[in-house]
């Protein structure tokens, strides 16, 4: 990655009580920059959510979020896309390999949304497991259901096709290529092919083409 503006100096650079992905983490939130790797749950929810508002209390300028994430659950896709409701700032998604399950909610409700050429975005429905007795499976399942509800009429909202239609895609396992997400309303572009990162007025980065 090639840092905006001038290079780093040494005392930003990691130290000993500081390790490269904690410094690089620091390093894109002073740049209103979050990123949603890997398995989008409990955890990570927590983590992104207190980013975002952080993000969001600190200034008025747009936060960029990296999705870059296969699976998770649903609890912690809505939480991140209630985050995002409310926050009151914009939110630019950028899908910078994959955005499957639970994390193509988040990208979705984003209020811009950009995917690389070659994204993989996926809708599905998360995989879940219970235990307990028959009573405890029964309510288990009926919240699940509820949840998983609620995940598809929000896409729905902001897509524009029917949830039905939504719930079924999912079902399916519905691959988009970048263009075909576009179609579907689940992004706003595709980011052009020699898009560089640059700084841009009011926002300390994003895409510019050449």
């Amino acid at each position: 990655m090639t840092w905006p503006g001038p290079p780093l100096s040494p005392a930003d650079a990691p130290t000993a009580s500081l390790d490269a992905t904690e410094w690089m983490r620091r390093q894109l939130f002073d740049r209103r920059i979050v990123m949603v790797t890997g398995s989008l749950d409990d955890r990570c929810a927590t983590e992104v959510g207190a980013a975002l508002m952080s993000l969001d209390a600190a200034g008025d300028g747009p936060v960029e979020l990296q999705i870059d994430s296969a699976e998770g659950t649903v609890d912690a896709g809505l939480a991140v896309m209630d985050v995002i409701d409310l926050l009151g700032v914009p939110v630019h998604a950028w899908c910078t390999g994959r955005a499957e399950g639970p994390a193509v909610g988040v990208l979705t409700v984003s209020h811009r949304r950009t995917a690389s050429p070659h994204a993989r975005i996926r809708l599905t429905e998360p995989q879940v497991a219970f235990a307990g007795d028959a009573r405890s499976l029964e309510q288990l399942a009926a919240e699940h259901l509820r949840r998983w509800s609620a995940f598809c009429a929000r896409m729905a909202e902001v897509t524009g096709p029917p949830v039905d239609v939504v719930r079924a895609d999912a079902a399916h396992g519905r691959f988009f290529s970048a263009a075909e997400a576009v179609a579907y309303g689940l992004v706003d572009d595709v980011a052009a092919p020699d898009a560089r990162i640059a700084r841009l007025p009011g926002r300390p980065l994003g895409f510019n083409p050449r």
